[in-house]
This record gives structure tokens, sequence and C-alpha cells, in this order.
């Protein structure tokens, strides 16, 4: 697991990387450089987001980014307080960053109200076409990008795994929060 959240992180960072270069470029053309801006709304604690944000931090500084010189980073933090995201999300906004990175259902909802225009990132969306963040995972369109947690075929695999664990497995129940949509979808087809 530790795996694919380090190469979800890569991800992200590439993405960001891309969309970091022409204003990387356009700075070059200029004097002095332009420094881009990143939000990063972490539907967490610092304490708990300490390793996803250094994480990160090292995904740029391998794309050849260099925090001060080429971008700077503007962390927020809602500690799973979802009335604070929209508060959060109009901060970034107001400071102008040049995209937005965030994660989770919630914290992207008040991100999306609050632009049109700045890029957001989606670290993680639970189903970011249901929601309807974007119109499609292949052509998203408008001003949202990143990465979708909808796993049906994975959930499959899951319950193929723990029937093998426990033989004789005939029942199995799950919680999740109704209202992160993908959890339903994950389990729907199973």
């Amino acid at each position: 697991m530790r795996h694919v959240a380090r190469g979800k992180r890569k991800l992200v960072s590439s993405v960001l990387g891309a969309l970091l270069l022409p204003v990387t470029f356009s700075a070059e053309a200029q004097q002095p450089k332009k420094v881009a801006k990143i939000g990063y709304l972490i539907p967490s604690t610092p304490a708990a987001a300490v390793h996803a944000v250094e994480a990160f931090r090292q995904g740029l500084r391998e794309l050849g980014h260099i925090e001060g010189k080429t971008f700077v980073l503007e962390l927020r933090y809602g500690p799973a307080k979802a009335e604070r995201f929209s508060e959060l999300a109009r901060e970034l906004v107001g400071l102008k960053v040049d995209v937005i990175v965030t994660a989770s259902d919630g914290a992207i909802v008040a991100v999306k109200r609050e632009t049109q225009t700045i890029p957001i990132v989606m670290a993680v969306s639970s189903d970011p076409v249901g929601i309807g963040f974007v119109a499609s995972l292949a052509r998203p369109g408008g001003n949202m990008t990143g990465l979708s947690m909808i796993s049906p075929e994975l959930s499959g695999k899951r319950l193929e795994l723990l029937r093998e664990v426990v033989p004789g497995l005939s029942r199995v129940g799950f919680l999740w929060n109704p209202d992160v949509r993908g959890g339903v979808l994950d389990y729907n087809q199973t």
C-alpha cells in the first residue's frame, strides 16, 4: 500500500510539474523571475499530514523545482472540519495562487466553488465524474485534473483475498461514510 501511495504522490507531483513548467519558462524570459505559488489545502492536521507534505515537496524537488526559488507552497489545514474548507479555499484564491492541490471530496467541492479559473489538482477523489467535478475521466475539461479512487476491480479482489484468508466466509459487512460516493460505488458491483 505504501508503494501505491508513493506512486500517487509522484503522479500528483508530475502533474504539478507540468502545470508549473509554463510559469517557469515565462519567468525565465522576464526579470525578476516569477515564483509559482502552489496552494495546498490539506483536509487534516499538520501532524497527520507531515509525511504527505514532505513527499509532495520531494516530488517537486525531483522534478527540478526549488522551494523559495521556483515555487512557494501555501499550506492550509482543515483538520477534518468541512466547515473550514470554504474559508481556506477562499483564502488560497485570494492569495492568487497559480494552482491548488487538495484531497477529499469535501475540500475539492469547496475549492471548486471558489474558482473556475485557477487549476485544481485533485490528489484523491472518490468519484469525480459522479460528483460532477469533471465531465469524464478521459477528458476532465474545465480547470480540474487529478486522481480517482474508484476501484470496483480492486474491491472484488479484496473480497477474493478475504475469502482465502477466512475459508467458509459467507457474509461480509462494510462500514463507510455515506457522504463519500466512491465508497458505495466500490462495493456496489461485488
